[in-house]
């Protein structure tokens, strides 16, 4: 297990699955999510897609320890008050996972939106000290993101922001979908970004046996009227998102079946379909 102050690994049912396969081991950081800290909100859509509610922030022991909603809440005030502070307090956690990684002989994986979802790939340069030839001539570099200064690194996150799915993002940063009944409007630009992107986007069924119901059928979701062959309406396989949480192995142009745990149980905006 790797313990940063910003990101950590071992701590994720679905991360310690994929992990178990022994080439990748994945390193998440959770933040306060929405406008939980106070300062600010780092879930835009979360309003609008229902999601705070299910939220897993509030599941398995962070629904139990206080002190790890209050080191959340403290991290992303860190992030609100200094962000290039934060930034490089970031950049020396990552450095210090991939190190752990080479000891091991494994690849490094990050999810930096393990409850958030900030564009990471914009405003949000940072520094890294790189050793071109010799410990003694390092030299600092600047980047336009942290993708781009940790090109070793397999970087990944799900995101309901639906510009993001339009952009030219690094080669090391896969994104998914995320869908949510909760709104219909917000439905349908997930359902016409993933037809116009080939995006894959993420289901939350609920039920386990649902869920695996659709492995076998496939599903389909948005208006069927103006034909099979449109930006309303998405029918894809269905594969099972549980398995793993490595996002960036999923092939593409797919629904990433995940089933409803802890509060997200409980669900009754449209954020859990079924």
């Amino acid at each position: 297990m790797y313990r940063g102050t910003l990101i950590r690994s071992g701590g994720n049912a679905k991360t310690i699955k994929g992990d178990k396969a022994g080439e990748y081991e994945t390193a998440i950081m959770y933040l306060a999510p929405a406008a939980q800290s106070g300062m600010g909100n780092v879930c835009p859509m979360a309003a609008t897609a229902g999601c705070e509610m299910g939220c897993l922030s509030k599941a398995g022991r962070a629904a139990i320890f206080n002190s790890i909603v209050n080191a959340r809440i403290a991290k992303t005030r860190r992030y609100f008050s200094d962000r290039a502070a934060f930034m490089a307090e970031l950049v020396k956690d990552i450095e210090a996972f991939v190190r752990y990684c080479e000891r091991k002989g494994v690849k490094p994986a990050v999810r930096l939106n393990g409850t958030s979802d900030i564009q990471w790939e914009v405003a949000h340069p940072c520094v890294r000290y790189i050793k071109p030839k010799h410990p003694q001539q390092e030299r600092e570099a600047h980047f336009a993101s942290i993708f781009y200064a940790f090109p070793e690194v397999q970087f990944y996150d799900y995101t309901k922001i639906t510009k993001r799915a339009y952009r030219s993002l690094p080669a090391n940063y896969a994104l998914t979908l995320s869908y949510s009944e909760a709104n219909p409007a917000y439905a349908a630009a997930v359902i016409k970004t993933a037809c116009e992107t080939g995006m894959n986007m993420a289901v939350v069924y609920r039920s386990k046996a649902l869920r695996d119901n659709m492995l076998y059928s496939g599903d389909a979701f948005g208006d069927a009227s103006n034909g099979v062959v449109s930006t309303t309406r998405v029918i894809r396989q269905v594969i099972d998102g549980d398995e793993t949480d490595m996002r960036f192995s999923d092939p593409r142009g797919v629904i990433v079946g995940l089933y409803a745990k802890g509060p997200a149980k409980r669900d009754s905006s449209g954020f859990v379909v079924g």
